[in-house]
This record gives C-alpha cells, sequence and structure tokens, in this order.
C-alpha cells in the first residue's frame, strides 16, 4: 500500500488514544501510526495537523512546548467512546465471523456511529427544554418498540 493511500477510519479517538499513552509531535504521531500499522499506512501532515488543531479547539488536547496531550476532557470523551464503541463492536464481530464484512468496513462504521452520536449529542445540548421533552418522547417510544421487536 503507497503511504499516500489512507485508510478510513483516522479519526479523533485514535488520535486520543495515541496521547493517552504519552504527549507526541504531529511527526511522532505520523511515526507511531506507520509502525503500528506495520509501514503500510502513514498519515499526512495534511491529515494530522487539521485533526490537532480541531482536538485543540474542542478542548480535547492541548499543547505544551510542541507536544500534543489529552485534557480530562479528551480522556472523558475517549472513555464514552470506549463504552459506546464495545457495544457497536459486538455486533460488528458477528459480521466479521459471518464475514459479510472486512475489518476495516466494520471499523470505518463504527467510526462514522460514534461521530453520529457525537452529533447528536452536540445539537441536544443546544436545545431549549421543551425541544428536549419532546426528543426524550421520541426516544423512549423508538426504545419501547425496539423492545417490542426483541
Amino acid at each position: 500500500m503507497s503511504a499516500s493511500v489512507i485508510p478510513r477510519g483516522f479519526s479523533r479517538f485514535y488520535l486520543l488514544s495515541l496521547l493517552v499513552e504519552r504527549p507526541m509531535t504531529g511527526k511522532e504521531i505520523m511515526d507511531v501510526t506507520e509502525q503500528e500499522t506495520k509501514g503500510a499506512w502513514k498519515p499526512s501532515p495534511g491529515l494530522v495537523y487539521p485533526l490537532l488543531g480541531k482536538l485543540l479547539s474542542l478542548g480535547l488536547i492541548e499543547e505544551t512546548e510542541g507536544r500534543y496531550t489529552t485534557t480530562n476532557n479528551g480522556v472523558k470523551t475517549l472513555e464514552q467512546y470506549g463504552s459506546v464503541r464495545g457495544e457497536f463492536q459486538k455486533r460488528f464481530d458477528t459480521f466479521i465471523r459471518l464475514g459479510l464484512f472486512s475489518r476495516v468496513l466494520a471499523q470505518d462504521a463504527v467510526d462514522r456511529l460514534i461521530g453520529l452520536i457525537d452529533m447528536v449529542r452536540e445539537d441536544v445540548s443546544k436545545m431549549g427544554n421543551k425541544q428536549k421533552a419532546k426528543y426524550k418522547t421520541f426516544l423512549l417510544g423508538e426504545l419501547a418498540r425496539l423492545e417490542e421487536n426483541s
């Protein structure tokens, strides 16, 4: 695989998980990723640095002397991702065992679902109390429907 080919699924969660382990520079993030993929992929500066900027603006990481590290808010976000991801992963593992999806496609789908959940959380945080009550009623109705069908 060429170094210019960037696999899907490189996300803020991957980067946060690297930075939980130890503070790193952007170059170190690229190098570690290349090592972990045994040279199959080295993300470009054009991918890594904008993502670092976004994480900084969200308060999920901080930068000190050129090294980035995960903030408490970033750790909490990563923990939430881990718990939700675990539930999705159980379901996708079944598909993988059956050979219906490749590991990369399953991982990409999980990352996309987590992103969608984050967008919904952000939207809900901006709602007024009346809107939140309507949304809650809708979600409870959907949950009841799911329980009836299981």
